[in-house]
Order: structure tokens, then sequence, then C-alpha cells
């Protein structure tokens, strides 16, 4: 099968060319880097959010696997946010699928975002395939944005798509606040997190991200579909530094600190959106994607943050 995939130098995008390589299909990559290995793989100069993209591939393609985007920023130095994330994630994507119906595309996997349905869920309540758009930053709402552009697209033209929805994606290589946590509890650093045990918090290991992906190409009962995924054990934060230190063999013993002076410290410091984070809940429901793919997680979250051990 002929494959493109776009974002394949970012985290989840190498992880999956790493996973594809091992296949029998073959690969094209859209990106604005060439690759310095795999000679054999054909790559494109494209940037998502081009105006007017003007790009003729050498050969028909089967199946897009859409992993670029303008990712999640905290502090966006842009004038207008929402305008440019609307010009990558949404205006991007369509000209993408665009470009991919016009090479003979059978199927568009595209990698949204759980951000998609709302930064949060309330206690007994999960998102799920088809719970509604309700997102709460610019991100979110491109994401949402770009789902209902391709949605369409693909209904009109009769193209098929499938919709794949993470929650916080962590694993080997991982960037950002995640990879910082890690290394923290790995120094042996007490935390003032022992007392956010209330809470619950759906992550996916990248190695089971990757796996539905992978399912997905094929699946013909994927057509059509919007996914969640996560690694189907929702942990409170005290919960996941536990984990997250025995993985690292450390005791990960912690401070406790009461709920209400994280509120304080949001308040004064004007992070309420990371204390939230920390503190409050967001869980996924994946029983659709269990049920229609007969897929479930093939790596548990010790032995994904295990294999963390050592990252950059």
């Amino acid at each position: 099968m002929k494959l493109l995939v776009t974002g394949y130098s970012g985290f989840v995008g190498k992880h999956l060319v790493d996973q594809l390589k091992k296949t029998e299909h073959e690969l094209t990559l859209l990106g604005r880097k060439k690759p310095s290995e795999n000679k054999q793989i054909q790559f494109y100069n494209f940037s998502l959010g081009d105006s007017s993209p003007e790009l003729q591939i050498a050969s028909s393609i089967d199946v897009v696997i859409h992993c670029a985007a303008r990712a999640h920023i905290m502090k966006d130095e842009v004038d207008e946010p929402i305008a440019e994330y609307r010009r990558v994630n949404v205006a991007g994507t369509l000209a993408l699928a665009e470009l991919a119906y016009k090479n003979g595309a059978k199927r568009f996997i595209y990698l949204s975002s759980v951000k998609a349905l709302g930064e949060s869920t309330e206690e007994g309540h999960k998102f799920s395939h088809n719970s509604p758009h309700n997102a709460d930053d610019p991100y979110g709402q491109s994401k949402a944005e770009a789902e209902a552009a391709l949605i369409h697209y693909c209904e009109t033209v009769g193209m098929e798509y499938v919709i794949i929805r993470p929650p916080l994606v962590y694993g080997k290589g991982v960037k950002a606040n995640f990879a910082s946590l890690y290394k923290l509890i790995g120094s042996g650093f007490p935390l003032p997190l022992a007392g956010i045990k209330s809470n619950r918090r759906s992550i996916v290991a990248i190695e089971n991200l990757v796996d539905l992906i992978l399912c997905c190409i094929s699946h013909p009962n994927a057509k059509n579909q919007c996914f969640m995924v996560s690694d189907n054990v929702d942990l409170s934060t005290a919960e996941l530094i536990k984990l997250m230190a025995q993985a690292q063999g450390k005791r990960g013993w912690g401070v406790y600190v009461p709920y209400w002076c994280f509120s304080l410290i949001g308040k004064l410091s004007g992070k309420q959106d990371v204390i939230a984070r920390l503190t409050g809940s967001l869980q996924v429901d994946i029983s659709h994607t269990h049920s229609t793919l007969s897929w479930s997680p093939v790596m548990s979250t010790e032995d994904a943050l295990k294999n963390m051990n050592g990252i950059d």
C-alpha cells in the first residue's frame, strides 16, 4: 500500500515512520526538511498552511496519515492566534485533503486532539467518539474546525476519513512539560503533588497511539469513524507521579499540599491552566474503538514509562 505521511519529523511522526519502515508499505513524506536517511522513501517539500500548495506527487497514493499541525503553544506571540491556527490546522488540512484526493487517496487519517472536545471532564463523565465539540482554546477550536471541514469534504468527494483524538501523548523522545516532570522525578526531588488523588486523567503511550494508527490504515471498520485512544487506565496525578518514579527505580515520595493552595498559586501566578491540568480530570472512553476495531492498547502505562528511561 502507498502511504503519504505528514509531520514525520515530529514526536508522533518519528515513531510512526519508524514502525512503517518495518512494513512493506511504500512511504512518501511531506515536510519542510528532507530526511537525511532512507533514500528509498520519497520526499516532497510541503508547508502546511500554504495558501495555494502546488504539489504533484510522482505516483498515486492510497492512504494519507496527517500528523502535521500547528501545535498547542502556551505563550503564543502572534497577534491573532486563532487566525494562525486556522491557517495551518484548518485551511492546511483541507488543502492537503484536496491534494490527497487528486492523487487517488482512498482514505485520509487525521490525527486530531481530545482538545477539540474540551479541556476537562466532570466526575463520572468521559469524552467519547460522539461527544460534541466544545473546545476551550484556539488550538482545540482549530482542531474541531479541521475535523468538521475534513468530514464535509470527504463526504462530498467520497474519500474515506478516520479521525483519532489522543489525550496527552508520552513516550521516549517526548518534549515539554512531561519530559521535564519525568526527569525531575528521576532526580529524586520531592514534589508537592502527593495530595492530588481524586482527579483522573487519560494518557496514551506513543506505542499505543502508533499501533492504533497502523490498525486504521487498512481496517474496513475504520471507515468514516472518529476514535478515542488511551492506555485504558485513568490515573490521578499522585498515581502518575508514583509510576514515573517506579519506572526510574526511585521511591517517588512527595509532599502533601491541600487543593486550595494550588488554586491560590494559579491565581497569583496567572497559570490557572497549568494548575487545572495538574488537579483536574480529563478522561476518554475507548470502548467504541475497542468494539469497532477489536483494538486494545499493546503496552501498559508502566512499561511505556520504563521505555522512557534515557530520554533526551
